[in-house]
């Protein structure tokens, strides 16, 4: 303001404030803890039962974590959407349907635009499930399910500004969410039809048998008894790095890298008269091509290894998948 003077906070009187709120925010959320009861079972129950949708709804800041909620709903198996209170009682109130739940948030629970919502909700019968402040508010009386979100105190030292109060509305609901997950025994392959770009996606977009070598023509096979000159030259040619080693019965018994020769070549005075099986790394690491991609590059992290073969159920290789593989589907 004009004419006011600034106080200067010191950094570490700044440190201090920042710890407080991180405690203040930290203890609105464990107290929720003592508060979960059959609350937790009935709507969980509820949403799992429904034919329809999740509608979730607040306005202002609660609107900001309601869309969170739906969203984190929505990624995780529960089909959401957020209704905007003050647009509903202009036409989007029809997206609210007789097989829908809804999810109202308000930390007063005397929010105007969410109650006008509830004529429609109970003329509909939906389920209501409230996340507020005071369960004795007029949202909190009308509740089929309530969850107590109150909080001693908000972060904000004017005690005005939503702070802790959003954190808690948040942590209840990624709390439903992920009950939600569970109980539907929603998976990793679930979660990629949901996320099939970006980060998170490519984690699970792809199998190792989508990424791998596996025209046969192509891989780098030789036998135990070849000779070891005839597998350097088969590495040169097919240009793998590596060379798969296998019996009579076509499973596979080792592996000679290019790091291997250099090794060989160092060890032995006359390799002309080596056999693989003299001289390759003995049972390699496999991997199944049914396995995720992920996992080929935590194997490879694990043993700092650049490629790995893919074997049948008979370890028999029918693939080979390398590090290069992995960079180029935007895994590694």
């Amino acid at each position: 303001m004009e004419g006011a003077k600034l106080e200067i906070i010191q950094k570490s009187t700044l440190k201090e404030l920042a710890k407080e709120v991180f405690q203040i925010e930290s203890d609105s959320i464990l107290r929720l803890k003592d508060r979960l009861n059959e609350n937790l079972e009935e709507a969980v129950s509820t949403i799992i039962n429904t034919k329809g949708r999740v509608i979730v709804t607040g306005m202002g800041k609660s609107g900001l974590i309601g869309r969170k909620i739906a969203a984190t709903l929505s990624s995780t198996g529960t089909p959401s959407y957020f209704l905007h209170p003050a647009e509903s009682t202009h036409g989007d109130s029809g997206i609210i349907t007789r097989e829908d739940v809804v999810i109202a948030i308000s930390n007063s629970g005397e929010t105007l635009e969410l109650l006008n919502l509830l004529p429609l909700i109970k003329r509909f019968e939906v389920p209501l499930i409230v996340l507020a402040g005071n369960k004795n508010s007029t949202l909190g009386k009308c509740a089929d399910i309530y969850f107590d979100i109150s909080v001693e105190k908000e972060a904000c030292p004017l005690g005005k500004a939503p702070t802790a109060s959003t954190t808690a509305t948040l942590a209840m609901g990624d709390a439903i969410a992920i009950c939600l997950l569970k109980q539907r025994g929603f998976s990793t392959e679930d979660f990629l039809l949901y996320h099939p770009s970006g980060a998170l996606g490519k984690g699970v977009l792809y199998m190792v048998k989508d990424l791998m070598l596996k025209d046969v023509n192509l891989l780098p096979i030789a036998k135990e008894e070849d000779t070891f000159i005839e597998t350097v030259d088969l590495i040169s040619k097919k240009k793998l790095g590596c060379a798969l080693i296998v019996n009579n019965e076509n499973k596979l018994t080792g592996l000679i890298t290019d790091g291997d020769i250099r090794r060989i070549l160092l060890r032995y005075p006359d390799v002309s008269i080596l056999k693989n099986n003299q001289v390759m790394t003995k049972n390699p690491k496999t991997i199944s091509g049914g396995d995720m991609a992920t996992k080929a590059l935590a194997f490879m992290e694990k043993y700092s290894i650049t490629s790995l073969a893919v074997c049948d159920e008979n370890n028999c290789p029918i693939g080979l998948i390398h590090i290069h593989d992995l960079l180029k589907a935007g895994i590694a």
